[in-house]
């Protein structure tokens, strides 16, 4: 695509926004979201107070998460993800159920105050990695190690660039070590954790922790005692379960499912996996070891329809 055609299609883009905005402004759009029908389940991770897009792009800022609150009070039936998976949606309204993944601590400082201002019931899926003495998770530090770190890094004798989006590529195989690290336990990701850590010792920075500092286990606690939360797992380590051996990904749902349950004090029957990605085999474990909502953000259509709804998509 040419410079010029991609200047037009962004323009087109923005044109398209831009008009949208104007007509809910205006009310125009009202009776289109009060006729919807239907259900769908928002997924979430986290909310910062500015710059929400510095690390992660999939991070909001609390402001607009509240903005999105106040549009789901005045035009959806919001649920909480028991209901969702046993059906009890209206029927004049479009239902909406809200998640969070990966356990941020700013879940619990910006989120939980707000579910309780606007009575609003959130399911929240946390990993255990609290339990071996880590507060940040891999993929998170490694994000901001490829933001803040040096265009050149050796990391295991291998050099790798900065390449697109600030990641670290291989000079020998071209792969992102993002990456590879999916195909790798947790070990692999802590020894990279302490060899990357002096390059960049951004936990000493306390303005930044909004970005990836982890619940710990008292504000784990604190968030399930909400009625209108509810606790889901969200494995071990935040490992990718797909990628690495069946054994390990069932060991990791059945620690995190006890890890939880022993912080909360209540059954934990949920869980989401970790960056969306399942096997038939991850969906068969979790449901063995009594998590059988299970909930993803993208299908393997190659399971067929019974497989689709047993791992249930969390946008529809």
């Amino acid at each position: 695509m040419t410079i010029i055609k991609k200047i037009g299609s962004k323009l087109n883009r923005e044109s398209k926004y831009l008009l949208r905005d104007v007509k809910y402004k205006l009310g125009l759009t009202d009776n289109f979201y009060r006729a919807a029908r239907g259900s769908r389940i928002m997924v979430y991770h986290g909310i910062c107070q500015e710059d929400h897009l510095r690390f992660n792009p999939i991070f909001l800022k609390r402001d607009t998460f509240e903005l999105h609150l106040k549009f789901y009070k005045k035009y959806f039936n919001v649920i909480s993800l028991d209901d969702y998976y046993n059906q009890r949606f209206s029927n004049n309204r479009f239902n909406i159920c809200i998640t969070f993944d990966d356990g941020f601590a700013n879940n619990y400082k910006y989120v939980l105050p707000l579910l309780e201002q606007y009575k609003v019931p959130a399911t929240f899926f946390v990993t255990a990695i609290r339990s071996v003495d880590c507060d940040v998770l891999w993929n998170d530090f490694l994000g901001i190690v490829s933001k803040y770190g040096p265009d050149k890094i050796v990391y295991k004798d291998e050099p790798y660039y900065k390449g697109r989006f600030d990641k670290y590529i291989s000079a020998v195989s071209g792969i992102s070590l993002v990456e590879s690290l999916h195909f790798s336990g947790f070990g692999e990701k802590a020894e990279m954790m302490k060899i990357l850590y002096p390059l960049v010792p951004f936990k000493t920075n306390k303005q930044e922790e909004d970005y990836w500092l982890q619940m710990t286990t008292e504000q784990i606690k604190e968030l399930s005692a909400s009625p209108f939360v509810t606790i889901g797992a969200h494995g071990h380590y935040h490992n990718d379960l797909a990628k690495i051996s069946i054994r390990d990904a069932e060991d990791e749902l059945i620690f995190s499912k006890k890890y939880l349950e022993n912080i909360i004090g209540k059954p934990v029957n949920s869980c989401a996996f970790p960056y969306g990605t399942y096997t038939e085999q991850v969906i068969d474990a979790a449901k063995k070891n009594r998590l059988p909502k299970t909930s993803c953000n993208r299908f393997s259509f190659s399971y067929g329809p019974k497989r689709l709804n047993d791992a249930r998509a969390l946008y529809g």
